[in-house]
């Protein structure tokens, strides 16, 4: 097992039991003390962030990963069928794992899964989707005096503020880390 001091960005780690992925870390030397490495991480399971201290020669179990890019084929009731463009072999995500990214995914969108250990741990979606517009009201002529804006819902359902002058069917870019309209597509 390597020890603290080769532990990198971006590699994902047992500690206590559960993995966590490494978020940075910082060698440290202070003044006569011994040497330290400052691990700020997060536990996949739950998503909470820690920050813990290691010796600089306590050794870490480091977890085997694999990231995949998977295109999304369509959401049953309680899970969400990808496929692997490699292989075309369909990969079924329970609904817990997808949460809220359910609503940023369309017909054969594109998301990278993290897998730990042969399981699929978590999934990142692009910065950015586009959609379409489902349902919108209709904006007052004349009511553009500042930056007025209305609800729209998207075809995944997502509801999203966007300009008075944007219509029902038409595409637009949706930011996937905060749901805010980002343009016309």
């Amino acid at each position: 097992m390597p020890s603290a001091n080769d532990i990198r960005k971006g590699q994902v780690i047992k500690f206590n039991g559960e993995a966590h992925l490494v978020m940075e870390t910082m060698h440290r030397t202070p003044g006569n003390l011994r040497a330290f490495v400052q691990m700020k991480m997060r536990n996949l399971r739950y998503g909470k962030s820690l920050d813990q201290r290691f010796n600089s020669t306590d050794t870490v179990e480091v977890l085997p990963t694999e990231r995949k890019t998977l295109e999304f084929s369509y959401a049953d009731r309680d899970a969400f069928a990808f496929m692997d463009p490699e292989t075309y072999e369909t990969v079924e995500l329970p609904a817990a794992l997808i949460g809220e990214s359910k609503f940023y995914l369309t017909a054969n969108g594109k998301v990278e899964v993290l897998y730990v250990d042969e399981k699929p741990l978590t999934i990142d979606l692009p910065s950015s989707v586009v959609l379409k517009i489902t349902e919108s009201a209709d904006g007052v002529k004349g009511d553009t005096a500042s930056n007025v804006q209305k609800p729209a819902t998207m075809e995944t359902g997502l509801i999203v503020q966007v300009p008075l002058f944007i219509k029902v069917g038409e595409l637009i870019k949706v930011s996937t880390g905060d749901g805010s309209y980002m343009g016309r597509a």
